[in-house]
């Protein structure tokens, strides 16, 4: 196999080499560079093919017909080459039609003018058989308009290089990698050119593409060539919300964004980078401390800098970049502002302050009022009860009326005194203090206190409970839970009726029962009960009718049960009587003496059996 052989199968491996980069190109073909990546190697990949048929040609029509497939490529790599830069560094993206336009006028010319050579010659001006070399077969005599196309190859190579360097001194690590690539790219073509327009017969240019190729294929896989640009990490470095700063290993800034220069003014008066940071950040002595660390550990730290005026705070993050060793390369500040949510916050603690205070002066007031209703309230039903016991001709007249004030009164007594006892309860007033307590000697105290009532009505209160049975409860909770549901039952109890208290031991429960014979709940009430409200009316209670109340006491009966683990429930049918049951933690058996306690005094003891 002659030299001439083996040359062509070195142009079809280069040429196999640049399609496999556009078929990496094609994979990524919504990105304006791929498409841009693609043309370029498929133009190069006509020169190395063409190339290859001419060297193998034996005939001048077999040269002429290569070089046709050739200038399908060769006019146009480098005018794709530098659109390729172009669409990197973002240059004049508004007149980028334009651009395009003048670009490809050049290549398009000497395309049209190879097509014709044959009538006019300014690019070929003869073809001269090569007696001595065996490669090419052909020599070419160029002509006037082939030096005109070299010159204009070589200045937009050479501008596309010049366009990279701005953007390589400013940009990221990973992105000055893939500039490195481009220029390579270009450089291998070009330089192999060179060689071949200063004497040398054979043309290595195709040669170059096939490094080209190599080289654009290791940027695509080792430094993700064709998934963001450099303008594309621009753009996101720029718009970026948070001031960015990277600094090289010897602590100098290489790159900021916009954020970074409203954050420190003094970057947007350096001409050129990279500069010490020392020199810029010298107002921050905190910050230029940390940044000159040594430890090699990311940190994080705020920052307070006065800003026209105003007094504006940060939360700085500190991160080392490190390459593929373990050596740190460079540094990342970046500034989170959070001025906005430091004023926030500011806000809310002069809120949180005006409402503690509204709150107290609301306790204040609202134990002030309270108490002030209550006392007199109490004057009142203890002067009624006096005119109760002693009756004159008078007040027999009036009884009706009398006994009308005089239950209004007590029920609006009974009504502020559960009010304060919730009211404490909710307020963390009330402690939760849960002792052992016999439960018969605790009922019979509530059924002695309740018969001075019970006896106005004749009313029979029994009570049913064994003297070993035990409840573990807060003593004043369990007395004010008695006194509400046996209020209740004598309430709504007719004369000569029958309450009784009876309890029986379930599991780790103790089950509590007050029963009575009187005229139920009706099923409208029965709902409301059934419902977790803070207090309710019964019908009738804004019309003032007899049956009208407000049941706040059983709300707060619920409220204390549930804070012995507790609860309540009831069982009623109108006219034939009601059934309250709630549960205690309890046990059988502890005898629990308390000497406060066990003197139980039975006020009314024809009323209790």
């Amino acid at each position: 196999m002659d030299t001439r052989q083996w040359m062509s199968i070195m142009l079809c491996f280069a040429t196999a080499i640049m399609l496999f980069v556009s078929f990496l190109s094609y994979r990524k073909r919504h990105l304006q560079v791929a498409r841009t990546m693609i043309y370029m190697m498929i133009t190069a990949s006509c020169y190395s093919l063409g190339y290859a048929f001419e060297i193998v040609s034996e005939s001048l029509s077999g040269v002429k017909l290569s070089l046709q497939i050739e200038y399908l490529g060769i006019p146009f790599v480098s005018a794709f080459w530098l659109l390729l830069v172009i669409q990197f560094t973002g240059l004049a993206a508004r007149y980028r039609k334009w651009l395009t336009f003048l670009v490809f006028l050049v290549p398009t010319v000497t395309f049209l003018l190879h097509v014709t050579n044959e009538w006019h010659h300014l690019v070929y001006l003869e073809y001269i058989p090569n007696r001595n070399q065996s490669v090419p077969v052909f020599t070419t005599l160029k002509g006037p308009w082939y030096a005109v196309h070299a010159i204009y190859n070589y200045t937009i190579l050479l501008l596309g290089i010049l366009l990279f360097i701005p953007m390589y001194l400013r940009a990221m690590p990973i992105v000055r990698k893939q500039i490195v690539v481009l220029i390579l790219g270009a450089a291998a073509p070009m330089l192999l050119n060179i060689v071949y327009m200063f004497g040398q017969i054979i043309d290595l240019t195709p040669f170059g593409f096939a490094v080209s190729g190599v080289v654009y294929a290791w940027g695509i896989f080792r430094f993700r060539l064709l998934r963001l640009t450099p303008l594309a990490y621009a753009k996101m470095f720029d718009t970026i919300r948070d001031g960015v700063i990277l600094l090289d290993y010897e602590d100098q800034i290489v790159n900021h964004n916009h954020a970074a220069e409203e954050i420190f003014p003094e970057l947007g008066l350096a001409k050129l980078l990279p500069v010490l940071s020392a020199d810029v950040l010298s107002a921050c002595p905190e910050l230029l401390t940390r940044i000159v660390s040594r430890e090699y550990r990311d940190d994080r730290f705020s920052l307070q800098r006065l800003l026209n005026g105003q007094q504006r705070y940060y939360i700085c993050s500190l991160t080392y970049i490190y390459d593929t060793g373990a050596a740190p390369i460079g540094k990342m500040v970046m500034f989170n502002d959070i001025t906005e949510l430091k004023e926030n916050e500011e806000r809310l603690r002069e809120k949180s302050e005006r409402l503690s205070r509204l709150n107290t002066f609301k306790d204040k007031l609202f134990t002030v009022m309270a108490h002030d209703i209550r006392d007199p309230i109490a004057l009142i039903v203890s002067l009624t009860e006096l005119l109760v016991e002693e009756p004159t001709d008078s007040d027999i007249a009036n009884a009706e009326v009398f006994q009308e004030i005089r239950r209004q009164v007590r029920d609006t007594f009974h009504l502020v005194d559960n009010l304060l006892d919730w009211y404490r309860s909710q307020n963390g007033e009330v402690a939760f203090r849960p002792a052992a307590w016999n439960l018969q000697q605790v009922a019979r105290q509530a059924l002695s206190i309740a018969g001075a009532r019970a006896a106005m009505k004749d009313l029979t209160l029994t009570e049913q409970i064994d003297e070993r049975l035990t409840v573990n409860a807060d003593k004043e909770m369990l007395d004010l839970i008695f006194r509400n549901l046996l209020s209740n039952a004598i309430k709504y109890t007719d004369i000569g009726g029958r309450i009784e208290l009876s309890a029986f031991f379930e599991g780790d429960w103790v089950m509590v029962s007050v029963s009575d014979n009187g005229s139920g709940i009706d099923e409208e009430t029965a709902q409301m009960l059934r419902h977790d409200e803070m207090y309710f009316k019964e019908p009738g209670f804004a019309s003032r009718e007899d049956s009208g109340n407000m049941r706040f006491g059983l709300v707060l009966t619920r409220e204390f049960l549930r804070m012995h683990g507790g609860n309540l429930n009831f069982n009623s049918l109108p006219g034939q009587g009601s059934t309250f049951i709630f549960t205690l933690p309890g046990s059988v058996g502890r005898e629990v003496q308390n000497e406060n306690e066990r003197s139980a005094v039975i006020a009314n003891e024809s009323h209790i059996s």
